[in-house]
């Protein structure tokens, strides 16, 4: 089984993979979230996985419209908890550190820990696992990666700081997402694109539709549209029972909306989920 990942192996992406999939898969690694799409519709590789939010930084508004644009369908999610690592060529202690390199997110993530280090110069990667590989590869001394500690094993580095985040709830939220427009028969989450009629009330309409056949609203989210200033469609996560007629419940949505895309339905989970 094939599945694309943002990121290179011992990202974040990579092990939430592993936790979705497990470890027998093969990786296609890519530079950007906007190079995934095409290999999912030309069929080179089987899944795609997705960040899509984290609980600190917010969500990642971009893929939200590379789902909705290219047709994905979301067959699944993984909440994984990030838990960031200083690591460095072995042999070498914080003392030696003079740059410390990650990608942007990840060292806003560990603030506190690098403040207490004004002497390091920070320099921001493209992404975590390859500011170890990098390290690894040209065996550069006096510089340190924040990463996973799977990118210090994969890579073989040293951690020298653990936990160096700061917020220790801290969980990004992953998409799986398939060419298909199959439902999880067991699904119990789903993901909705819609874009509201322009009138007065139009996205209260909607959310009283959802009290109304108690959904449980578990995330909305706009998105400008583009070549309509001010104009916005939401994308919304909906919690229900099996004894929801869901079928039913977006035939009455079609009636007050605009327009709308079912993106998938899945199996609900939560951050505590481990596979």
């Amino acid at each position: 089984m094939k599945i694309a990942i943002q990121g290179i192996a011992g990202s974040f992406h990579h092990i939430a993979a592993n936790a979705y999939f497990g470890d027998t898969i093969a990786l296609k690694e890519c530079l950007s979230f906007d190079e995934m799409p095409n290999l999912l519709k030309t069929n080179k590789v089987d899944y795609l996985l997705m960040a899509i939010e984290n609980s600190i930084a917010g969500s990642i508004l971009p893929n939200y419209a590379l789902i909705a644009d290219f047709g994905l369908n979301i067959v699944g999610e993984v909440y994984l908890p990030i838990a960031h690592q200083l690591m460095c060529l072995k042999g070498q202690n914080i003392n030696d550190i003079k740059t410390v390199w990650s990608h942007p997110m990840a060292i806003n993530q560990c603030r506190v820990f690098l403040r207490k280090h004004p002497n390091i110069k920070i320099v921001e990667k493209e992404d975590t696992a390859d500011s170890a590989r990098l390290i690894a590869l040209g065996k550069l001394k006096n510089t340190a990666a924040i990463a996973s500690e799977k990118a210090a094993k994969i890579y073989k580095l040293d951690i020298i700081a653990t936990d160096i985040h700061t917020n220790k709830d801290n969980y990004t939220r992953f998409f799986v997402l398939k060419n298909s427009s199959t439902f999880d028969k067991n699904a119990t989450k789903i993901s909705l694109k819609f874009i509201t009629n322009h009138s007065q009330g139009s996205l209260a309409a909607v959310l009283n539709l959802f009290v109304k056949h108690n959904l449980n609203l578990s995330k909305i989210q706009s998105l400008p549209i583009s070549n309509e200033p001010w104009n916005y469609a939401f994308f919304a996560d909906l919690i229900f029972e099996k004894s929801h007629n869901i079928d039913f419940i977006l035939k009455e949505l079609a009636l007050i909306v605009q327009e709308f895309q079912v993106l998938g339905m899945y199996q609900n989970k939560n951050k505590d989920y481990d596979n």
